[in-house]
This record gives structure tokens, sequence and C-alpha cells, in this order.
């Protein structure tokens, strides 16, 4: 799934780009004679030249501001020193070598984007959503179930991430909790279900106001099963009018939850430990939540009081 980049555009994908060759249909070529050897050269020339400019561009903050600026329309030498702080000098410069690129053009005694310009304007600012995303993920990556998510990691460019801290360890859970103490309706699919959240929600739906659906698996129930206590707390949240839980037999392989339009994962590493929370209301993730949380729960069977506690009174 792609999502919607800043400003509209669609986001250029951390997963991968397009193959080159599957981006034109060229049908069949007719034999014309002695096939001649392929030379990357011409290619690689290609490749040293778009750097030069990617380098030329990132060089100097200015001029990726002039040239995104003239992108959303035509300014006037004093609108660009007002709006980027450059000297008329150094906007000068800027210009010139815009103009000598064909990025831009003087029109009316202003100066707009040609539709190259457009083009390069648009590209650059997508690379730089796709580095600010990256660094934002980069120390939390490696325990991303990445697998599980078939979504473009791109579409968490605005997600807000809660790592622990020293006198926060419990920072990521925190994140969830808070969420859910507001929501009308919560749903969750995942491979753990936590002592924390438990609690609100057979509280909060026994009180009424929320409506809780939730697909665990079955290691998740049988790890609160074996706790009397927190047997005793399934089976409040059971008795819930607006409240069903499911338990699939298949593992489930992440811990997702969407609470009312957000889609929230608890990361925890390979040992179970809790690296980070992750939050957006970004639409691609949000459907890709509904998918997942539609199939889990149509793999699994229904959690009754005669599964917890069998002939118990």
């Amino acid at each position: 799934m792609l999502c919607a980049g800043k400003g509209g555009r669609t986001a250029v994908g951390l997963h991968g780009v397009k193959p080159f060759h599957d981006a034109f249909d060229r049908g069949p070529v007719a034999a014309s004679g002695p096939r001649k050897r392929f030379s990357p050269t011409p290619v690689r020339k290609g490749m040293d030249a778009a750097l030069d400019d990617v380098e030329f561009l990132a060089l100097s903050p200015n001029r990726v501001a002039v040239l995104q600026s003239l992108a959303a329309g035509a300014r006037s030498r004093s609108d660009l020193a007002a709006e980027t702080d450059a000297s008329q000098a150094t906007l000068g410069r800027i210009l010139a070598d815009f103009e000598e690129r064909s990025w831009v053009r003087r029109v009316d005694g202003k100066y707009e984007a040609t539709a190259t310009g457009e083009l390069v304007a648009g590209a650059f600012s997508d690379l730089l959503d796709v580095l600010e995303t990256e660094r934002k993920l980069r120390d939390i990556v490696e325990f991303l179930p990445t697998g599980a998510m078939d979504f473009d990691l791109a579409c968490l460019a605005d997600a807000t991430i809660t790592v622990p801290t020293q006198t926060r360890p419990n920072a990521p859970l925190q994140r969830l909790l808070a969420l859910e103490r507001d929501a009308g309706e919560v749903r969750a699919f995942s491979h753990a279900f936590n002592e924390q959240t438990l609690g609100l929600m057979a509280d909060r739906t026994d009180e009424g106001g929320l409506d809780f659906s939730g697909v665990f698996s079955r290691s998740a129930i049988d790890a609160l099963a074996s706790e009397p206590t927190l047997r005793r707390r399934l089976g409040t949240l059971l008795d819930a009018a607006d409240a069903t839980v499911r338990v699939r037999d298949d593992e489930i392989p992440i811990a997702g939850t969407i609470v009312d339009d957000t889609v929230h994962l608890l990361v925890r590493d390979d040992s179970g430990v809790l690296r980070a929370s992750v939050d957006t209301d970004d639409p691609a993730v949000f459907e890709w939540a509904e998918t997942a949380f539609e199939r889990y729960w149509e793999t699994s069977d229904p959690l009754g009081r005669d599964d917890l506690f069998g002939d118990e009174t």
C-alpha cells in the first residue's frame, strides 16, 4: 500500500522502488541483425550527472527552499528573500544556476519553476520525506515486524513514536492506554494481551461506552488463564455486553490495536522486551490494520467463560 506524502504527493516507498524494466511495456523486439554488446557507460555517466545535481541541491538549504517555493507558485526576488532569509546576492546566484539548468524562468518580473523544475522539487521533497522517516525509524527498525506490515514504511512519516526512557520505562504501553481511555471503539489483534490493557478494557466495557473486539494468539489467552486474578479479569471482560474476544491457534505476528481512527503498534524484540510504540492515523495504515484484523478474526474461534473456567462456579 502506498500513502499520500506531505503536500498530497504520493510518497516514495522505503520498501524499495519499482524496477526500471517494469516501468515500460516495450513489447516484443524484432530481430534486426547481430545484437550489440551492452555498455553501461552511458548509464553510469547519466547517474554521475544526476548525482551532481543532487549534491548541488543538498549542499545548500537555500537552493532547496527557493526551488520548493517556486514550485508552489511564481515569486519575486523580494518574495523569495522574505520566505528564505537569503540575501539578494545569494538569491542572484541561485536563480542564475537554476536558469542555467532550465529549472526556473523569469516571467513578467517574477520567477517561476519550469515543468522540470517542479519535477525536481517534488522528487527532492519526497527524498527528504523518506530520509526524515528513516531517521525516525532507525533505532527501532530492527524490531519492527515488517513481514506482517503490508504497507509502505513511508506512511509512518507523521507517526508518533514512543520509546522507553530511564524514568518512563513503560512509556510505549502508557501511550496505548492513553489512547484507549477516551476511545469509543477498540479492536485488537495481537500475540499478547497485557494486564493493564485487560484491566482497562474490562472496566470500560463494564461501565458502558466502549465497544471492544479482540483476537489473540492462544498463547496470550493461556498466559492470562494461568493466573487466577487475570483469569477473573478476563471473565469480567467476556461478561460485558459490548465485548467480544476470539482466540487463534495460529500465531499472530504483531501487536496491533485500532483505537477509533488511530492504528497503534507495540514493538518488542525477540526476547519480548518492549522497545517502542508507533501510532498513526494514516489512511493506508488504517486500511491495512482493518484488513489484518478481519483476516485474523475470521480465522479464529470465540472465547467463552466455559473455555476459561470449565465447571468452576
